[in-house]
């Protein structure tokens, strides 16, 4: 596919300058050429200043869900700008494009989740998301149900709180909201399971839980945050059962499940949603954000129940919270475009075919010597490479072994993210098998390329 001319890289890489990037070694960001600037977009390609043409890889961040340039979301922006280029949704007023998104969401959305907080990015919505328990348990005369459980391994966002419940190695260096969150153990069994069996570690998972909270008081507890398949924190799949099983520990202590969706939904795993279609358990919250508009426009959305509503709108409050950009009239209208474009074309329905294959295709990796695990589901793999197959020793962070990996790979013109050891794929959902079965071409070569240099 050839990408249309769109813009002029002129300036760009002295803009680049002034520009402080996210989660990046700033320093080395100095350096001359030590960044991909990206200049245009068609379907699942890219390209960047130098004119090389790449497969997105990682879907943007793991959000570009219906691919790029998709004129229908792009027309549906322009003619509500339009029409009306913004109001808020503070105080007593709306506006018609965000309560229609609100009333879709609900819609898809599993169980008794029918109430809907807009921001701007998945942080604020686990943020969002914390508020109103807190606010939902004072109302209710719980002053100290306040703490959180979420995961070694968890990625919940980059913000104060948010990054608090995110596993702590993102948090080296830096400080965050202390005191709230305690963190439960790994569900990663091929690498925290040893000598038990899966069935055998998602019972200690599940066993740890409830020793937490009996060591922490149910009293003092307001909810466990999870995501489906963890992404950040290296795309960690959970022994079967995990989710169900969990949640109804959480519902026999009174504490509310957050379902972290902000990568999961929109269609990534086969299914708007996915901890119900495919991990059979409704959340009290479902977060989200990415797939929500494929990226055309930042929002997210906090998705609660009506129990939870019913207690927070009582008589007698207001609810202190808000962003200036909730609900903005041009994001809702990318989403409502975006839901109805994955509807037309039946892009979820179609990942359960394409995204088997995608994941079939990486799995078909784990032949090569230095390939130690390949994880995830459908559209949301990772790849981790060890020395050692047998004792799983990874490499050392000096080896940088991801980043060569991605280097390679983009040098065959394949956009791919490294997570130390972990090489992350999450595509576009509309890849045809012709461009999967060239990614998984590409991989294997990188990597046979970095092993001989190792």
């Amino acid at each position: 596919m050839t990408i249309k001319p769109d813009m002029t890289t002129d300036g760009v890489l002295t803009a680049d300058t002034h520009l402080i990037q996210s989660f990046a070694d700033l320093n080395l960001l100095k350096q001359d050429g030590a960044r991909t600037v990206i200049v245009g977009a068609e379907g699942s390609m890219v390209r960047d200043s130098e004119g090389n043409e790449l497969i997105d890889g990682i879907g943007g961040l793991w959000c570009v869900n219906v691919g790029h340039g998709r004129k229908e979301i792009i027309d549906a922006i322009a003619q509500q700008l339009n029409q009306l280029d913004f109001y808020s949704t503070f105080y007593n007023f709306t506006h018609p494009t965000a309560a229609a998104l609100a009333e879709k969401i609900a819609s898809l959305a599993p169980g008794p989740l029918n109430k809907v907080y807009f921001a701007n990015s998945g942080s604020v919505a686990n943020d969002s998301a914390i508020r109103i328990l807190h606010h939902y348990n004072n109302r209710l005369g719980r002053p100290k149900k306040k703490k959180i459980l979420s995961r070694i391994g968890a990625y919940h966002g980059s913000t104060h709180l948010s990054i608090a419940m995110t596993t702590p190695a993102y948090s080296d260096g830096w400080d965050h909201a202390e005191g709230l969150v305690h963190h439960l153990k790994s569900p990663h069994f091929w690498r925290e399971g040893d000598g038990m069996t899966e069935a055998e570690f998602c019972d200690s998972l599940v066993q740890d839980l409830k020793d937490t909270i009996e060591n922490i008081g149910a009293e003092n507890i307001a909810t466990f945050i999870a995501e489906p398949v963890q992404g950040a924190g290296g795309v960690v799949m959970a022994p079967d059962g995990y989710h169900r099983r969990m949640a109804a520990v959480c519902e026999d202590y009174d504490i509310k499940y957050i379902a972290d969706e902000v990568v999961t939904a929109f269609g990534r795993l086969g299914h708007f949603f996915a901890s119900q279609d495919i991990f059979g358990y409704t959340p009290d919250i479902i977060t989200t954000a990415k797939g929500l508009t494929s990226g055309y426009q930042p929002l997210s959305a906090t998705i609660v129940s009506d129990e939870i509503h019913e207690v927070i709108s009582r008589p007698g409050g207001m609810f202190l919270h808000g962003m200036t950009y909730s609900g903005h009239p041009a994001a809702a209208a990318a989403g409502l475009a975006n839901i109805a474009l994955m509807e037309k074309e039946q892009i979820p329905e179609r990942v359960r075919t394409t995204g088997k294959l995608f994941e079939n295709t990486l799995k078909g990796l784990s032949d090569l010597h230095i390939v130690g695990e390949v994880r995830g589901s459908h559209f949301m793999m990772g790849i981790e490479f060890v020395k050692d197959k047998a004792t799983k020793q990874g490499f050392a962070p000096e080896d940088a072994i991801g980043l060569k990996l991605a280097r390679a790979a983009q040098k065959r013109g394949l956009i791919a993210r490294p997570l130390g050891n972990i090489l992350i794929l999450s595509p576009t959902l509309i890849l045809t098998e012709q461009q999967i079965g060239q990614i998984g071409n590409i991989l294997r070569d990188s990597i046979e390329e970095v092993t001989r240099s190792l």
